[in-house]
C-alpha cells in the first residue's frame, strides 16, 4: 500500500504568531505605559497638594492660560486637518518636536547660539539673578527666594486683616517684638509739612525669621502671621517719620482677606494695595517693598562696632521696560549705605524670568524692592538695619525733594502753619 506523503509549511502561520506576539507586546507595553503614566500623574498631583503651595488644579490652569492661540488651533488641527494651513510652522512639525526634546534634554537651543555660552558668562541667562551694583561684601552668592511649603503659610483668615495706616507709631500686636530704642535723629530735617511721601509695605508679608518662632528650624517654614517682616516695615516707616519723612505703612495680611489666597498671586494682591494706598494719599512718590531673604546667616549678617546687623538686597524687576529708572533711584540708597556702613548692602540685582520679573516696579520709577536680612536674623537685627536705610532713604528723598524743589516749599508751607 503506498502512502501519500503530506508536508505541512507552518513558516507562515509562525510568521503570523510571530507578529501577532509582537503586537500583543506593544499594545502591552503602551497599556502598561499608560497606566504608570496616570499613575504617576496622580501620585505627583497628590504630593504637589500635600507639600506645596499649590493644587493641581492650579497648575492646570496655569498651564492653559500659558499656551498660546497658534498652539491651540495646531493641537486642533492634528483632528482637522483643514485647520493646517500652514506645515512649515506646524507647532508639531517634526522639526519643532525634535529642537524640543533637544533643547529640554541638552538645554541648548540651536537657533540662539547665546545659549552655548549662557552658563558659563554671568548675566547671559534670564533665569538668574544679574549684579547691577556691587558693594564690599558681594560675593558669587545672589538674593535666594524659595516658596514656601504649603503648611507653612498660615491658615486662610488666621491673623488680623491689617490696614494702611499713616504716621505710624507703634505695632498694634501687643507681644510683636520692639527691638532697641528708636534713636533720636542727628539733625531735625525739613518737614513735610504734612505730606506723607514714603510708602512701606509688603508683598510677602509673612515671611519670618527663624529665631523669633520656637520650635521651627526649617527654613522653608520661616513664615507667621504676626512676627513677620512686615514689623521691619513699620520700624522703617517709624524711622522715617522721627526723621521728618512722612510715611504711610501697610499691614495688611494678605493670606487673611484674600478669601482663595494663591501665594504665585502676591504682587496682585500687593498691586491693589499700591493703588489703594495712593488714591488715598496722593503725596505718594517713593515706594518701598520690605522682603526677607532666603539664605543662610553667614551670607546675610554683617557686625559693626560690635553689634550684628541683617544685610540688604536691592532687588530690580528686569521686565519693567523702566527698570533703569527704579535701578537709578535705589543706587542713590545703595551708595549713600556703602559710603556711612560698607558692606551692610549686598549690591543691587535684576531678576527678569526669575519670579516675578516685574514686582510692581512699573508703578513708579521711585519704586523699589529690599530684602532684608535673611532667616536667620532676630528682628532686632533687621531693626538696626531699618534704623540705617531709614536715615540713607531719608537722605536720598531730601536731595530729591531739592531738586524738585518740594524741601523749599515745603518749608514756606510750615512757616505758615
Amino acid at each position: 500500500m503506498k502512502w501519500t506523503a503530506v508536508t505541512v509549511n507552518l513558516n507562515k502561520y509562525r510568521k503570523a504568531g510571530q507578529d501577532l506576539g509582537v503586537y500583543f507586546r506593544i499594545i502591552s507595553v503602551l497599556v502598561a505605559g499608560c497606566l504608570f503614566f496616570f499613575i504617576a500623574l496622580g501620585l505627583l498631583g497628590y504630593a504637589q497638594s500635600k507639600w506645596s503651595s499649590t493644587t493641581p488644579s492650579t497648575s492646570m490652569k496655569g498651564l492653559a492660560a500659558a499656551v498660546s492661540s497658534r498652539f491651540f488651533m495646531d493641537m486642533l488641527g492634528m483632528e482637522m486637518p483643514h485647520l493646517q494651513k500652514d506645515r512649515q510652522s506646524f507647532t508639531f512639525s517634526q522639526a519643532n518636536v525634535s529642537g524640543f526634546l533637544f533643547s529640554l534634554v541638552t538645554d541648548l537651543n540651536f537657533k540662539d547660539p547665546k545659549t552655548f555660552i549662557a552658563r558659563e558668562m554671568p548675566g547671559l541667562t534670564e533665569d538668574r539673578s544679574v549684579v547691577l551694583r556691587k558693594s564690599s561684601t558681594t560675593g558669587d552668592d545672589g538674593p535666594e527666594d524659595y516658596s514656601p511649603k504649603a503648611d507653612a503659610l498660615p491658615k486662610s483668615g488666621e491673623g488680623a486683616e491689617g490696614s494702611i495706616t499713616a504716621n505710624p507709631t507703634a505695632p498694634k500686636d501687643g507681644d510683636a517684638v520692639v527691638g532697641p530704642a528708636v534713636p533720636a535723629p542727628a539733625a531735625q530735617p525739613p518737614k513735610m509739612a504734612g505730606k506723607n511721601v514714603a510708602f512701606i509695605y509688603q508683598t510677602h508679608n509673612t515671611e519670618s525669621y527663624l529665631p523669633e518662632l520656637p520650635g521651627v528650624t526649617d527654613p522653608d517654614k520661616a513664615y507667621d502671621s504676626k512676627k513677620n517682616v512686615t514689623l521691619v516695615g513699620l520700624r522703617l516707616a517709624q524711622k522715617l517719620e522721627q526723621d521728618g519723612i512722612g510715611a504711610v505703612h501697610s499691614d495688611l495680611n494678605y493670606p487673611a482677606i484674600e478669601k482663595k489666597f494663591y501665594y504665585p498671586y502676591s504682587y496682585k494682591y500687593s498691586l491693589k494695595t499700591l493703588q489703594e494706598a495712593s488714591t488715598s494719599h496722593p503725596d505718594l512718590k517713593f515706594y518701598f517693598d520690605i522682603h526677607r531673604d532666603s539664605q543662610r546667616r553667614e551670607k546675610t549678617t554683617a557686625t559693626f562696632n560690635g553689634k550684628d546687623y541683617a544685610q540688604l538686597y536691592f532687588i530690580i524687576g528686569g521686565k519693567n521696560p523702566d527698570w533703569k529708572e527704579n535701578e537709578q533711584f535705589a543706587s542713590q540708597i545703595h551708595q549713600v549705605l556703602e559710603a556711612k556702613y560698607p558692606g551692610l548692602s549686598k549690591g543691587m540685582f535684576a531678576k527678569a524670568a526669575e519670579g516675578n520679573g516685574v514686582y510692581n516696579q512699573n508703578f513708579s520709577p521711585n519704586s523699589i524692592l529690599i530684602e532684608v536680612g535673611g532667616v536667620d536674623n532676630s528682628l532686632e537685627e533687621c531693626y538696626r538695619t531699618a534704623d540705617v536705610l531709614a536715615q540713607a532713604i531719608t537722605e536720598v528723598v531730601l536731595n530729591v525733594q531739592k531738586v524738585d524743589g518740594g524741601v523749599q516749599n515745603d518749608a514756606k508751607e510750615a512757616k505758615k502753619n
